[in-house]
């Protein structure tokens, strides 16, 4: 099969999930798996979703309604990698799932992160730039995440 280049404004016409780079770039967020850093961008492009239906709670907070089957039909996976990747992104802070019972889905509340992330923005090199050429590692693995928007 042979595919096309994009001309002109052809890249538009497609939708995307949009994935915060600071889950790529913050230390804390290193070991979190790249399904679940993709998990967590198509949980952000649902809760836009609840967002214009006004699903929120008492407290005044967006939830989503995203089962395991959801998870297995947007990441084409099995049960268990689904399960697996909702349980990393909540042991990373990143949603919290609220169950309901009865049968019901449980509500799931996606966290923002960015206000914990804004304090750390400028904190990306330390300033020991000045004095003699240290020969450093090329490791790229420990290499540091450039900050761009």
């Amino acid at each position: 099969m042979t595919l096309d280049y994009f001309y002109g404004q052809a890249g538009e016409l497609f939708s995307f999930y949009r994935i915060p780079k600071a889950l790529f770039q913050e230390p804390r967020f290193q070991s979190l798996s790249t399904d679940a850093k993709t998990l967590y961008g198509i949980l952000l492009d649902r809760m836009s979703l609840s967002v214009k239906n006004g699903w929120l709670d008492e407290q005044n907070r967006v939830f989503i309604i995203f089962t395991i089957e959801d998870v297995k039909r947007a990441l084409c996976c099995a049960d268990n990698k689904a399960t697996k990747l909702l349980r990393e992104l909540e042991k990373f802070g990143l949603i919290e799932r609220k169950r309901r019972g009865l049968g019901k889905p449980s509500l799931v509340y996606v966290k923002n992160f960015s206000a914990e992330s804004s304090k750390s923005i400028f904190q990306n090199r330390d300033f020991h730039d000045s004095g003699g050429f240290k020969n450093a590692s090329q490791d790229p693995s420990k290499s540091r995440c450039n900050k761009t928007k």
